[in-house]
């Protein structure tokens, strides 16, 4: 059993549209996603919570 801990961070994800980045070491509380949630675990109808993107709008961070 591998933990994501033991690979190191998880991945973050930056919205294209206005910059927002989701980090799953945070979640999006304001979503009732909880910490830990990684970017590929969120439901397909999450929404950026600053302009509304859907997640198809957002690309790995560097």
């Amino acid at each position: 059993m591998t933990d994501q801990k033991e690979n190191g961070p998880m991945q973050k994800y930056v919205c294209e549209i206005c910059g927002y980045v989701y980090d799953p070491e945070q979640g999006d509380p304001d979503s009732d996603i909880p910490a830990g949630t990684s970017f590929d675990d969120l439901p397909e109808d999450w929404l950026c919570p600053i302009c509304g993107a859907p997640k198809d709008n957002f690309v790995p961070e560097d």
